[in-house]
This record gives structure tokens, sequence and C-alpha cells, in this order.
């Protein structure tokens, strides 16, 4: 009989295609994740994996075999958190992803007070892109994940409980005096510096101003919003910030001024996203409530 021991160690290594780094994941000896998969293997009478000493291949039956595990192993994690409902809301524990561009923005505003109402809620922080967040809802390692809208999740379900603006950002030397708010029109958008690809915050910046590939002086690769704020302290260029951000981003920067980007909005929606038989959709309606409050009160704070 194959166990969920077995398939859960299998999936470990088709996510790693390594079994050293499967073993360390799974919290277990290399011989023991192998001898488990060999057995298996045996049992179902074809090889899952093709390995050497340098590359580990799925092969095609493997393939197959993996992808109705994974089924298996979300169908048992929803029958555990059937097990759940009756518990008092936000009881449990959550496995929540988060993108960086809202992670360190959101989350000091809103988990003092969900631990505060919250007590016995623990929650698991993974903060990684949006796209590899959505594989991880889909493949049953999140529970949910917060993300920036507009966003392919096809397949997924959203739930939007933020909306917001951009700002420009730039040194204020070279920031327009008598404006209150600025249009892409009124920039030089040679200058605009912005996240490098993969983060969805450029894409929603391009798509605000109409434009799919800028000419960016200097060139440089960031994955970091300080790191562009701090270029920005520089003069070598300006940048977009999201609303929740702004505070955050220039407190300390006396150099540095914003201006609201008045074109058409919101920029950017923020949503949790969550598989279409997620059971335990009154704890994300719980958060939903909280994080609306702590947000409003921290942008009437501001």
């Amino acid at each position: 009989m194959i166990s969920l021991k077995q398939l859960n160690y299998a999936l470990a290594v088709e996510k790693t295609l390594h079994f050293k780094k499967a073993s360390e994941f799974c919290n277990v000896s290399q011989s023991a994740l192998s001898s488990a998969i060999n057995e298996m293997e045996s049992q179902l009478g074809f090889q899952i994996f093709e390995r050497n000493n340098k590359h580990v291949l799925i092969t095609s039956c493997g393939k197959k075999m993996l992808g109705k595990a994974k089924e298996i192993k979300l169908k048992l994690d929803e029958l555990m958190q059937i097990s759940q409902l009756d518990k008092s809301p936000l009881s449990t524990s959550m496995n929540l992803g988060i993108i960086p561009t809202i992670g360190p923005y959101l989350l000091p505003k809103v988990l003092p007070e969900v631990r505060s109402k919250y007590p016995d809620f623990h929650l698991k922080i993974k903060e990684a892109q949006s796209i590899d967040l959505i594989e991880m809802v889909r493949d049953g390692e999140l529970d949910a994940a917060i993300l920036a809208l507009p966003y392919p999740i096809e397949g997924l379900l959203s739930f939007e409980f933020w909306q917001e603006d951009f700002y420009w950002v730039s040194h204020k030397e070279e920031c327009p005096e008598h404006l209150t708010e600025i249009t892409t029109r009124d920039l030089e958008l040679d200058r605009l510096m912005l996240l490098k690809e993969g983060h969805c915050l450029k894409d929603h910046v391009l798509a605000v101003c109409q434009k799919r590939n800028l000419n960016q002086e200097p060139s440089f690769d960031s994955a970091s919003l300080h790191t562009i704020i701090q270029m920005v302290a520089g003069k070598l260029g300006t940048t977009f910030v999201p609303e929740m951000a702004l505070n955050q981003l220039l407190h300390g920067e006396p150099d540095i001024k914003s201006l609201h980007l008045n074109e058409p909005g919101p920029h950017r929606s923020i949503a949790f996203i969550i598989r279409p038989n997620y059971v335990k959709t009154d704890d994300i309606e719980k958060l939903i409530e909280l994080f609306k409050k702590q947000l409003t009160i921290s942008v009437n704070r501001n």
C-alpha cells in the first residue's frame, strides 16, 4: 500500500529535482527518502524519476503519477481542514504567501492587531513573487496568498480588500513646486526607475503609463523599493511607490518628495487568493475584516 509519506517524499523530489535537498526539506535522511521512493516505484511498476549523480528527471509516467499525488494531498488537506471547522475563527494555523511590494508595508499595520485579537492563530508567512505564490496555492503548499491585482490567477478565487494609487517620488530639487499632483504627460519617463522583471508592481506601473518599454537610465536591476528610493535620493532618477508603502519608504528622507499620480485608478487592488475548494473561508473573511479596519485607521492617521 502506497503511503502519504511516500507521496510527500516524491512531491519534494519533484519540487527540488534533488534527492538530498528533498530529504532535507522532509527532515529525513537521504537513504530513508530514496528507499521509500524505490519501494513506491516497485509497487507502482514504473519509475517516477530517472536519476544519476548529477541530474534527476521525471518520467512521463512519473508526471502523471505526481499530478494525481498532488490531487490526493489537496483532498487530504481539505479533510484535515474540515475537522477544524467547528473551532473558533482564526484559532488554528494558516500558511500565507505575500509579495515583497506588499508584505513589509501591510504586515506591520495588521499583525499586531491579529495577534492581540486572535492569540491562538498561528500564521506562517512566505514572501515570494506572484508567479511562485500562485503555484504554491494551487499545489496546496500555501492556504492563501496576498497579491496585487490585476494578475492572471486562472483557477483560483480572489477576495479584494484594498485599493490604492501610486505616488511619483523624486528628489525635491527635481519636483515641480507648483504641482500637488502629476500625470504621466508631465514626467520624463526615461528617468523612471522600476523593479526588475517578475515584480507585478513594474507591470502595474507600465500599465498606468500605457508603455511597455521604457528606455530606463541609469540601467540597474533592483528587487527592492528601498534600493530604488536611495537611488532617487542620489538624484539618479524617479520612481513610483504604492500609497501603502509611501510613509515607510520616505521616513527619514527629507530630500525626497512625492506627488499623487493623477491617472485613472485605482492603480492596483490588494486581494487574498485561495483555491476554490479551500474550506476555511471564514478565516479569510475575518482577516479581510480586520485588515480593512487597520488599513483605514492607518490612512486616517496619516
